[in-house]
């Protein structure tokens, strides 16, 4: 059965920071693509409001945030994508400095 996360984080309140963060969602790099499909994710959607950034990820049965951190770890590529894209992020407000995106807690289910 397919897992759903949710995930929030800020980008810097900056309307050009933003709109160069939007251009390389455009045309994400492939190693990217490659290494989130490898690691179990499904689908992934952002959706943004003013700064603020929501992550929805589907993934299989075994895919952990444990695993996919090792994996990005190992993969300079990846590396090089997340150290580019905290020049336009910032952590939400209240965490530790250089934590990026946080799990969000589901408050409400129609179901």
């Amino acid at each position: 059965m397919t897992k759903r996360y949710t995930l929030a984080l800020d980008l810097k309140n900056d309307p050009k920071l933003i709109e160069e963060y939007e251009a390389y969602h455009q045309e994400v790099w492939p190693e990217i693509i490659k290494s989130i499909k490898d690691a179990g994710i499904e689908s992934m959607e952002i959706y943004r409001w003013e700064n603020r950034l929501f992550m929805i990820m589907e993934t299989t049965p075994e895919f952990s945030f444990e695993k996919k951190a090792e994996m990005d770890a190992a993969n300079p590529k990846v590396r090089e994508w997340e150290d580019l894209m905290w020049t336009f992020q910032q952590g939400l407000p209240g965490l530790p400095e250089g934590e990026k995106w946080q799990v969000m807690k589901q408050v409400f289910d129609m179901k």
